[in-house]
């Protein structure tokens, strides 16, 4: 029965005390073997004048949004074309790459690359899944697309896997696997 002890400066939110006892909780499971219900969580607060490091009062780290959050936040300013508001989310040295081995670093190359595949796209979501990685937080989220061909016809249940790189709030990269290469061909196959 792991019990996991942690001291946090006070003043952060509920709702991260939450993700982050959530977290530790994964942490144990993935390195012990223990049942869900036998991983004890305990955070315990500190006021900040009780808290010094080197002769020096410290102030807590700002709170991070959720990776899937900043994720979610991207792609739905992707699909409504905000690329403003995409951009904020995006480290300087963010990249995209696509089917077919199609990378990019502006969101702008991404929109004229994508017109010539669709005319739109949306996405359903299934799930979003988080990981730690050595230096930053990976989410893969799932589902299916569907949209217009340049044509106007539509498509729809075109499963989708898109991988990102999460690191102190911004997206690093970005990798997108999709079916809608083979579902293009396949509707092309049977309207000829």
């Amino acid at each position: 029965m792991p019990i996991v002890r942690l001291t946090l400066q006070e003043g952060y939110e509920d709702a991260l005390r939450v993700r982050l006892a959530e977290r530790l909780t994964d942490a144990v499971r993935a390195t012990i073997a223990a049942p869900l219900e036998a991983i004890t969580i305990v955070i315990d607060e500190v006021k900040p004048s009780s808290y010094m490091r080197g002769r020096a009062a410290r102030r807590p780290g700002a709170a991070l949004a959720s990776p899937s959050d900043t994720v979610r936040a991207f792609l739905v300013a992707m699909e409504a074309r905000d690329l403003a508001g995409a951009r904020s989310l995006l480290a300087p040295s963010f990249r995209m790459t696509f089917p077919g081995g199609a990378e990019f670093t502006a969101l702008e190359e991404l929109v004229a690359w994508g017109g010539k595949r669709y005319r739109f796209v949306r996405k359903t979501y299934e799930g979003f899944d988080e990981c730690f990685g050595e230096q930053a937080m990976v989410v893969y989220c799932f589902g299916t697309l569907s949209g217009e061909w340049p044509d106007g016809r539509p498509f729809e249940g075109v499963r989708f896997i898109d991988r990102f790189t999460v690191d102190e709030g911004k997206l690093v990269d970005q990798r997108v696997w999709n079916d809608l290469d083979a579902v293009a061909a396949r509707q092309n196959a049977t309207a000829g």
